[in-house]
This record gives structure tokens, C-alpha cells and sequence, in this order.
């Protein structure tokens, strides 16, 4: 498919004159206010590198971005969007096409998202947005955003390990029977790998049953994934055979959960992995379907998922004075819409604070820099703190979490704000008066700490023990941060106890509302694709399509609503007011 960009055409004269006699009682549908207020906001030169320029011409790509967006906006499937196209009068007046026209196939969009994808242009949507809403003076840097996540399921079945291992041998059999059959005849017996791999492997409709049938049916997937591997990579075997993504697969995940072993005897024994005796690779590498290798199994208290996590980041209006809000049961429009401006996506196994210098560089890349940024206690972190006010200028707002100690679990004994610690003398103090005798610099888990322990000839005797200590071999031990962040550190928690802070800090659960919305949508929280990059631009075009309704509202002049507000409350307030 080829591409000569060129310039959106004028929506022609009838198509318009149709549509605005269509529209004129009551505000204009999204797709022509959009059309009216952003004009073509996707270039086709923006999409030019993903496409060539020799071959069948193409359908404008700046107009299959603005087609996605408006899908995702009313969470439509390709078909139902490409009827869209070819029926609805506001979406051809907003693409610029002719009455008659008939559109394009519905292939053309799946086409179009493997090619973003391929070229890593799955952002350039939300980025050309939020610049043109930039220029418009509706986003601009300094002032307030907040970012928080939420969970996205992967487009593939949840298995546990035992159905993971036989629907792995499964899918590489498929394919192997798809792209040679013949040498399938030839290899296999393929009457005896039928009955045993026929149907999905699902512990649904076959039940393993006790434990011990449970765990001789992992065996006998771990020998048949063995078998099947050894039959690939036989010299006899076609060499391309090998380079088949589902065999790829096959063998990643019978290394990942099987060993091959000897006996006493010398013979060969295939045994499962065991966690605590073999060990098992990390989260972040053990894959989890043989169907999408981004997806990775993430928890999250309790609450568990095989998927990925979505980041959002908007912009955020602090609440009006309470003596001047108005009386109605719903807030007014705001000055400026509350943008999305950043959406990340990631493996359900990175933790949120990995996401914070990442998100600051793509705000700073777009000149949107926040002055203060929300963010809840997972994105929080002492370094962060420092690092962002001092890097990018921006004042997180954010708890940080009290200490893992056994005492703060529980909340009871002395924590280690009840030790006073005089840093130039290189000592703390308890509070039954006893002085520390050791104070080492150290590395843990990648952070510069101080160990601080107290003798033990100090701690045995001390009536209080039990409550500030279990260790038996030495005495109570403290695990201080270097002097500047363990002074940031308690100044945080002591602000985190005025409601001065805590009001200011409620500005950040504005955010739960925009998951919501994402979630109720845009159906975010089901991943329509597979894989890591097809699942980020349908973030992406998710978001510029809950920017597009926010902007539709805000136009329109409709206020923001209250979230979590039910229709019994609603009354009250409205009766109220």
C-alpha cells in the first residue's frame, strides 16, 4: 500500500448542507463539532513514514487515525465503524467525504493499526492532539495533573500452569498442521496427538481430578512438549519448521517449566519445575499464554490479572472555594477542559513507580510540565520527590509510605519516629535512653541506607523488649535513609497529618472518575488486541477519544458531574438546592 500525503479535502458543499439540516435542532454531533472546532487534525504526513510509495494507493491514513478514534470513542467493532463511514452523515462530514461514498473494507483498520504499531507511531494521535489543543490555549505546562492506574485484562483466556503447558503444545501443533501438514503425517502420529490435543485444553470440560492426576497430566504435557521439539529440530525435519512463532513459543515455555533430567539408572526423566527447589523465572519473563507473550500475570492486593497496566495523566482544576460553588447538585464547566495528556501501558508485573521519570520525559517532550503532580503512595518514592523537583521543576504531591517493620504492621511498639537521631555524632537514641553502637552506610535493594543497631548487653534487660524488639542474636536494628531524604521523609508524613494537605491532596481522586470513564467508554479495561504495542494504541486512541467527548461537553457549555453520585443522592441535591 502506497501513500502520497496530501491535504484533508473541504467537506463538500452537499454533504455539509445535509448534515447541518440534519443537526440544527440541538448541539451538533461529536464527529462534526470536532470537524468544526480542530479541523483535519491528523496529517497524512504524519503517517508517512508507515507506508510506502510504490504500490496500490492507499486510504488516507490522517483519516483512518481520525475513523479509530471515533470507534473507540463509541466503542465500536471495525465493521460497525467502517458502517459508520459509509452511513452516518456527522462522520463523513468530519472526514470530508462525499455522500456517496462507500468507504474502505474493514480490513483497512486492522492494515492501519499493524502498520502505527510496526513504526512505534502508536502515540502520534494523543501527541497531535494535545498540541493542537495547546496552540488553542485549552493545555498549557505549569499547573496541576494527576496520573493513576488500573488493571487491563489481556485478550486471551486466564491458564493456570497446567493448562498453560498443554495449550502450548497445542497451539504449536496447530500451526505445525497449518504450514505443513505433510510432514505432520510423516512425524507424528497424528490419530494418538488428536485424541490428547483435539479440543482447547481447559480444565473446564477436562478435570484433572486429585492431585496426583493432576500432577502426572504435567508430565505427560512436559514429554509431549519434549517429543514434538525434538521432532522439529530433527535434521530430517524442515529447517523453517523451527522458526515458526508457536514452536518459538512451545520451547520457551516447556525451558520455563520443565527440566530434563537423569535418574539413578542414567535414563532421562522430564520433571516439572518446582518454585522453591528449581526455581522459576520472574514475573516479568514467564509468559503466561501461548497466544500473547507481553501479557504477564500481576497482583495488586487482592486483586489478580493476566494482562497489563494503564497509566493515565491529565490535567486537573482545583476545586471551586465553597463559598462560591454553586447550589446545584453538579460542579461548574470548569475554565479549560481537564485533558488527558499522557497514557502509558505496561506489563501487569512493572510497579507504578517506575512509570513517574518516564511520564515527566513525554510531558517535557510535548512542553507540558505540570508545576505540581497528584499521584498515589505506588508512585511515591523519597528519590522521586528530589529528583523531580530538581530534574523537570515538579512538586509531586504524594504519601509516602511508613516503614515495613513488624512495629508498623502491627502499629504498636516503637517505630522508628519514637528514635532521636543526631546525625552529625553518627548515633540514635531509644526511648529508654540507650545509645546506638553501630552506624554503617549500606546498599539495599539498589538505595543507599544507614544500619543503625543498638548492643545487646542494651536491649536484654530493657523492660520494654517485647515491644520494640524480636531479635535474639543482637539488638534493636534501624534502617535510616542519608540525612537529606529521612528529613523529607517525616516532614511528609507530618504534613500528611493536616487537613490543610489532606484537602489539597483530594484533588488527586479525580482521577478514579477518568478510569471510570475510560472503562465504561471506551471498554479500556478489556484489551481488544494481543500484544503489548496493539494494546497501547488502543490506550492512546482511547484517550484522544475521551478528550474529544470532554471537549464536545465543554463546548457545549455542560458542567462536570459529580463521580460515584447516585440518583438518589442526585435528588437530594437538586431538592436541596
Amino acid at each position: 500500500m502506497s501513500l502520497r500525503p496530501e491535504e484533508w479535502p473541504e467537506v463538500p458543499e452537499l454533504t455539509a448542507r445535509v448534515a447541518r439540516a440534519a443537526a440544527a435542532r440541538g448541539a451538533p454531533p461529536l464527529a462534526m463539532r470536532v470537524r468544526d472546532e480542530l479541523g483535519a487534525l491528523f496529517a497524512d504526513a504524519e503517517f508517512a513514514v508507515a507506508f510506502g510509495r510504490r504500490g496500490r494507493r492507499g486510504w488516507s491514513p490522517g483519516r483512518l487515525a481520525m475513523v479509530t478514534v471515533l470507534q473507540m470513542a463509541e466503542n465500536l467493532t471495525d465493521r460497525a465503524a467502517v458502517q459508520r463511514v459509509r452511513f452516518d452523515l456527522s462522520w463523513k462530514y468530519c472526514l470530508g467525504l462525499e455522500l456517496e461514498d462507500l468507504g474502505f473494507d474493514a480490513s483497512v483498520l486492522s492494515e492501519f493499526r499493524t502498520r502505527v504499531v510496526d513504526h512505534g507511531l502508536e502515540e502520534r494521535v494523543l501527541d497531535l492532539l494535545v498540541v493542537a489543543l495547546k496552540e488553542k490555549g485549552l493545555a498549557k505546562a505549569g499547573g496541576k495533573q494527576r496520573t493513576d492506574s488500573t488493571h487491563v485484562l489481556a485478550a486471551v483466556r486466564e491458564l493456570n500452569r497446567l493448562e498453560l503447558a498443554g495449550e502450548s503444545v497445542r497451539a504449536a501443533l496447530e500451526a505445525l498442521s497449518a504450514a505443513a501438514p505433510d510432514w505432520v503425517a510423516q512425524a507424528l502420529d497424528v490419530g494418538g496427538w488428536n485424541r490428547r490435543y483435539g479440543r482447547r485444553i481447559d480444565a473446564y470440560w477436562r478435570p484433572p481430578g486429585s492431585q496426583a492426576q493432576r500432577d502426572q497430566l504435567a508430565l505427560d504435557y512436559g514429554r509431549d512438549a519434549v517429543a514434538l521439539l525434538r521432532a522439529v529440530y530433527h535434521p530430517a525435519a524442515p529447517p523453517w519448521l523451527r522458526q515458526l512463532p508457536a514452536v518459538q513459543t512451545l520451547r520457551q515455555i516447556t525451558v520455563q517449566n520443565y527440566l530434563i533430567t537423569t535418574d539413578n539408572s542414567g535414563a532421562e526423566v522430564v520433571k516439572r519445575r518446582e518454585a522453591d527447589k528449581d526455581g522459576l523465572p520472574p514475573g516479568s519473563l514467564r509468559l503466561t499464554s501461548p497466544y500473547d507473550l507481553d501479557a504477564r500475570y500481576g497482583g495488586k492486593e487482592d486483586l489478580h490479572w493476566t494482562g497489563y497496566k494503564l497509566h493515565i495523566s491529565e490535567v486537573c482544576q482545583p476545586p471551586r472555594p465553597k463559598d462560591e460553588a454553586p447550589p446545584q447538585c453538579r460542579q461548574a464547566r470548569p475554565p479549560v477542559p481537564n485533558v488527558i495528556t499522557h497514557v502509558a501501558t505496561t506489563d501487569a508485573t512493572v510497579p507504578d513507580v517506575k512509570l513517574v521519570e518516564p511520564v515527566h520525559h513525554a510531558l517535557a517532550t510535548l512542553g507540558l510540565l505540570p508545576a505540581e503532580h497528584y499521584l498515589d503512595s505506588g508512585y511515591a518514592s523519597a528519590e522521586l520527590i528530589v529528583g523531580s523537583l530538581a530534574t523537570f521543576g515538579i512538586a509531586l504531591v504524594t504519601p509516602l509510605l511508613t516503614g515495613t517493620s513488624r512495629q508498623y504492621r502491627e502499629n504498636a511498639g516503637y517505630q522508628r519516629e519514637a528514635f532521636a537521631i543526631d546525625w552529625d555524632a553518627r548515633r540514635a537514641t531509644c526511648p529508654q535512653g540507650a545509645t546506638s553502637r553501630f552506624w554503617s552506610p549500606a546498599r539495599q535493594k539498589g538505595r543507599d541506607v544507614i544500619v543503625v543497631r543498638f548492643d545487646q548487653a542494651d536491649c536484654v534487660p530493657c523492660p520494654v523488649r517485647a515491644i520494640c524488639t524480636n531479635a535474639s542474636r543482637w539488638g534493636r536494628q534501624l534502617t535510616l535513609r542519608p540525612r537529606p531524604l529521612h528529613e523529607l521523609i517525616d516532614a511528609n508524613h507530618t504534613a500528611q497529618g493536616y487537613q490543610g494537605w489532606q484537602a489539597k491532596y483530594a484533588l488527586r481522586a479525580g482521577v478514579e472518575g477518568t478510569i471510570r470513564q475510560a472503562v465504561a467508554v471506551t471498554g479500556s479495561r478489556r484489551a481488544r488486541y494481543r500484544g503489548l504495542g496493539k494494546t497501547h494504541l488502543e490506550h492512546v486512541y482511547s484517550a484522544a477519544a475521551l478528550n474529544l467527548i470532554r471537549l464536545d461537553a465543554w463546548w457545549n457549555g455542560q458542567p462536570l458531574d459529580h463521580t460515584r453520585t447516585s440518583h438518589l443522592a442526585r435528588l437530594d441535591l437538586t431538592l436541596a438546592a
